[in-house]
């Protein structure tokens, strides 16, 4: 079996492949400061949930944008798996040519991103990762990633107006009955909720009109569910899309 790890900046999200299928995830809380061995406990007793053995895994592969949790993990996967892991980062084959003025700037979750968009669902793709930032990549058809853009997530904006507003507090990030709010609940979620939905369906506009037109445009990340129903321009909601990006990776440098 495969374990798939993307660490993010918020969340670890974890999976296991047996074969092309995914059979097991799991998020977890990124925190820099835990030990090795807290996140291999925390790995011993996740699998078994699941009716999966540390023997079981057989290769490890993983992207990362908290560089400092590199090392961490490395020794995690080696000290409880007795596997040496795939660190997605430079020389490894994606599939895709990052036409990026730096490279090196592009966080490799948006390139295992852009690899699986264009394996599952072709090209030219526009993925939209609706996580703690909402971030966009444009992929063309020949597999060039070249660029994206990044906006503040849904809850971040929310966090910030109530750190920012002595009179407001913290909402349930959900559509509001209306776009019109009655009552401060109902205005914030509007404001933040369908107002986010507004700015991808316009950059997702803007971004397809620079590809050429024609682009599947999928959407990711874990704050996705919220906003789905309020965006007509999704070809798919794949929840899983980096897990499966990690996948095709992994393959292609076996």
């Amino acid at each position: 079996m495969l374990l798939a790890v993307d660490i993010g900046n918020t969340n670890i999200t974890l999976g296991v492949f047996k074969g092309d299928d995914l059979v097991a995830t799991w998020r977890i809380a990124t925190e820099a400061g835990r030990m090795p061995d807290e996140y291999g406990l925390v790995l011993n007793q996740l699998l078994p949930l699941k009716g999966i053995a540390t023997k079981d895994i057989g290769d490890v592969v993983v992207c990362n944008v908290v560089p400092p949790l590199t090392p961490t993990f490395v020794e995690v996967f080696e000290s409880y798996l007795d596997v040496t892991p795939l660190v997605v980062g430079a020389g490894t084959k994606t599939g895709i040519r990052i036409l990026y003025d730096s490279p090196r700037d592009v966080g490799t979750d948006r390139i295992v991103d852009a690899a699986a968009a264009l394996r599952l669902y072709g090209g030219p793709a526009i993925i939209v990762d609706i996580g703690t930032f909402t971030v966009f990549d444009a992929v063309t058809k020949d597999g060039d990633y070249i660029g994206g853009a990044i906006a503040l997530g849904l809850a971040e904006a929310a966090d910030a107006l109530f750190h920012r507003a002595a009179q407001l507090r913290r909402v349930e990030l959900k559509l509001p009955p209306s776009a019109i709010g009655k009552n401060t609940i109902n205005s914030i979620q509007s404001g933040i909720v369908l107002g986010h939905a507004d700015l991808i369906r316009g950059m997702v506009s803007r971004f397809d009109r620079e590809l050429g037109g024609d682009s599947k445009v999928i959407a990711t990340g874990g704050l996705a569910s919220i906003i789905e129903s309020e965006i007509d321009v999704f070809d798919a909601v794949d929840p899983n899309l980096t897990l499966s990006g990690l996948r095709i990776v992994y393959e292609m440098n076996r």
